[in-house]
């Protein structure tokens, strides 16, 4: 039985700092919150190497994530990103967001957590969607 993509819950609980060892995606997404997080306060010249990490990162659940796939429906509609990148930005606003917590008020701030639940929504449709063969990602068949 193939193991399920996490849950919108897990993906959330890594990128705001909860482990869990030995699982790629959650700890790929807890990594690449830490970078985008240091990416904020690095300097140009070494937010090129941090994108280089966070690359690898994204290959890293794209790989696992492939590879647990069930096969796509004939019909299934691809979507526009990977699952990687899909995680990648919500680790990037859950970093903007505790960010935003010390920094920002008002509508701001709102609008910054707002934006980070409607992606954790639509990343939650994506993994039903890919995992029932409706949707298939961008490299898959």
């Amino acid at each position: 039985m193939r193991e399920a993509l996490p849950s919108k819950r897990q993906v959330l609980l890594a990128c705001r700092g909860s482990s869990f060892p030995g699982h790629p995606v959650l700890s790929a997404a807890h990594e690449l919150t830490e970078l985008h997080g240091r990416k904020m306060a690095a300097g140009p010249d070494v937010r090129g190497e941090l994108d280089s990490l966070r690359d690898e990162l994204v290959n890293t659940i794209d790989c696992w994530v492939t590879s647990r796939l069930p096969p796509s429906h004939g019909a299934a509609r691809v979507h526009t990103e990977t699952m990687g990148a899909v995680i990648d930005r919500l680790a990037e606003l859950t970093a903007h967001a505790y960010a935003a917590l010390a920094h920002a008020s008002g509508p701001e701030l709102t609008r910054i957590w707002e934006r980070l639940a409607e992606l954790a929504i639509g990343y939650e449709d994506l993994a039903s969607e890919v995992c029932t063969g409706r949707r298939r990602l961008p490299g898959t068949h």
